[in-house]
């Protein structure tokens, strides 16, 4: 029953700026929390213990007792307090942590377009005009600007060391940003149930220097081919896929994406394509 134990708790070993106030707000929630549930527990067992039945009980016996001033301040007011409290930091974590903005950096955010589909994650890189399946790649202490959208059932993309998760819609473009202060290999997934396979919705989020990211971004667009649009339709039909690469994919299929199901919504008071004006293309 204690097996799951053993596994590295990842959401609590950020690697990000995001990840690491996400992980700070757990925290503060947490032991704000245990001042009122330890004291409650504790006391539960005493009284429990105290006035058990049996004989030669030296508890006070006072059935006229109905009211104590200092109790009703004691147990109404230390929770009304850290509720306070606790809603004051949410208040000021949420604005904070806002997906749609921005992290402050010296280093330009580079754009990554996300498209869910049945059972697999469709990656474009409008500024270096390649894509991706199941697999991205980024510049490590560089910003990663996220434009996240569905051409399937709902879906929630989550990439628990570098930030909270942030459902992915049909008809929305959703934003999010986040970053890796270090190099690695971080766990992707869908957090959301999404039919048969969605428990092999995963990918790879990889962290590298900027000179391995370039060199990864010439080689794809060196040997792998393009995605054409009869291709995109073959890739979203619903079933798993391996990890995929194309060195250029055709030009606005987000926005086609995005605007497919009706008049768009934009998460973010932004455009779809905002930010994507080298948008990759197929050649």
């Amino acid at each position: 029953m204690a097996s799951g134990c053993g596994e590295r708790l990842i959401v609590l070993d950020p690697k990000g700026p995001v990840g690491e106030q996400q992980r700070d707000l757990i925290y503060i929630s947490l032991w704000l929390c245990l001042v009122i549930i330890v004291p409650v527990l504790i006391m539960t067992f005493v009284i429990a213990w105290r006035y058990r039945e049996r004989k030669n009980s030296d508890a006070k016996y006072r059935p006229e007792w109905e009211h104590s001033t200092k109790l009703e301040v004691t147990w109404w007011g230390i929770p009304i307090l850290i509720i306070a409290i606790l809603g004051a930091v949410t208040v000021k974590y949420t604005y904070a942590l806002e997906p749609s903005k921005p992290i402050a950096s010296e280093k330009e955010a580079i754009t990554i377009q996300v498209t869910s589909l049945d059972w697999k994650w469709l990656f474009y890189y409008p500024e270096q005009g390649i894509a991706t399946v199941n697999y991205i790649r980024f510049p490590e202490d560089v910003p990663v600007k996220f434009l996240l959208t569905s051409d399937a059932p709902m879906n929630s993309f989550w990439i628990p060391q570098l930030g909270g998760q942030i459902y992915t819609m049909s008809g929305m473009a959703m934003t999010l940003h986040l970053q890796a202060d270090e190099p690695g290999k971080y766990m992707g997934s869908g957090a959301n149930f999404s039919g048969k396979d969605f428990a092999k919705m995963q990918f790879t989020a990889e962290a590298t220097s900027q000179a391995e990211f370039d060199q990864w971004v010439a080689g794809i667009k060196s040997k792998d081919p393009a995605l054409t649009e009869e291709g995109y339709k073959k890739l979203a039909m619903p079933g798993v896929s391996d990890v995929v690469s194309f060195s250029s994919f055709p030009k606005g299929i987000f926005e086609q994406t995005v605007t497919k199901y009706g008049a768009s919504h934009n998460h973010g008071n932004e455009p779809a394509g905002s930010g994507n004006s080298k948008e990759g293309s197929s050649r």
